[in-house]
């Protein structure tokens, strides 16, 4: 479809259901004030006076998503204890299904806790297991997404490295996409880098792509760095190829067409979860089947946009909106 503004873009985010598939964790806070120092060691004393729990890794993704209008579908394992009951209901309490979540006795559900006192983040805690999902898991989240992605316009793997996702997965719901005509963004880690081939979408961070990889090069070197994506786009077999670049911005490209996107000048509060609405952004585009342009000027936009705020906040559809409006050419 060629659009002819903006505002009927994201009208038609409204429609999207995106099916998002991997690692989903607790983001929990501990706010206190320190004023002493403890008899015990020489580490300071916190005296706690809030708590909150939050959803996180491709449950934030989720958020960014449903931020956007869109209806997010997410397939995730955690763990059958007391955190995977909270994270189920933070899920419903968000107006996100909790259809498509595996509860398992062989993991704990990720926690990640961070204690932060007179506005500065002092320790983080996590409670995790990074191993790679047993068969029993495996074969029940196939059976998640074989019955749900035929309800989806398209397929984000979000991958945090912990052991959700693993080539086989991969090449399931890939060729399950492939066969309905859906296509498949990713939001890459280390371990799975180069498993996910033939996909429509492949974003990986510049760090990502330099380890993803093995290679060094000079991002200021536009003939460096598209040496680099072409390599990774002809290994991978994907259609396309979205590199976030940090302050240099973003630069995609797929057979037939590159662009390399500055990034804007803001005032950067926080780059958390930026990716998260990167992604997020770049997959509604996707599933719109926007030329890689303006997935790319829409992706690099939102992600700014976020980092203007302190913590992981989702993406405001109407700020975006109006600086796509006011900034981008359509």
């Amino acid at each position: 479809m060629n659009y002819t503004s903006f505002q009927d873009i994201f009208n038609d985010f409204n429609n999207v259901n995106v099916l998002i598939i991997g690692d989903v964790m607790i983001d929990a806070y501990i706010w206190g004030k320190v004023e002493r120092m403890s008899p015990e060691a020489p580490v300071p004393v916190v005296n706690v006076t809030k708590r909150d729990f939050r959803l996180g890794g491709a449950a934030n993704v989720a958020l960014n998503v449903q931020a956007l209008g869109a209806t997010p579908i997410l397939c995730a394992i955690v763990g059958d204890d007391e955190k995977g009951k909270q994270f189920s209901e933070r899920l419903i309490e968000n107006n996100i299904s909790p259809d498509g979540i595996v509860r398992s006795n062989d993991r704990p559900t990720t926690v990640k806790t961070r204690v932060i006192s007179n506005h500065r983040h002092m320790v983080r805690v996590d409670e995790e297991s990074d191993e790679e999902i047993t068969p029993t898991e495996l074969s029940l989240l196939k059976e998640k997404v074989a019955s749900l992605i035929s309800k989806c316009h398209v397929v984000l793997f979000e991958d945090y490295d912990k052991g959700s996702i693993n080539r086989e997965i991969i090449e399931f719901i890939v060729n399950l996409a492939q066969k309905s005509n859906i296509p498949t963004v990713v939001d890459p880690k280390k371990r799975n880098f180069m498993d996910y081939n033939g996909v429509t979408l492949f974003k990986p961070n510049l760090k990502e792509l330099k380890e993803g990889l093995k290679v060094s090069f000079n991002v200021n070197d536009q003939d460096q760095l598209e040496t680099v994506v072409n390599q990774l786009i002809d290994h991978l077999k994907c259609d396309s190829a979205l590199i976030t670049l940090s302050e240099h911005g973003v630069y995609i490209k797929n057979k037939k067409d590159k662009h390399h996107i500055p990034a804007h000048v803001r005032e950067i509060a926080d780059v958390s979860g930026a990716g998260d609405t990167v992604i997020s952004i770049a997959a509604l585009c996707t599933a719109l089947h926007l030329p890689i342009r303006l997935v790319a000027e829409l992706a690099n936009l939102g992600g700014g946009l976020v980092c203007e705020h302190v913590g992981v906040v989702s993406i405001d559809k109407q700020e975006l909106l109006a600086n796509a409006e006011k900034l981008v050419m359509l």
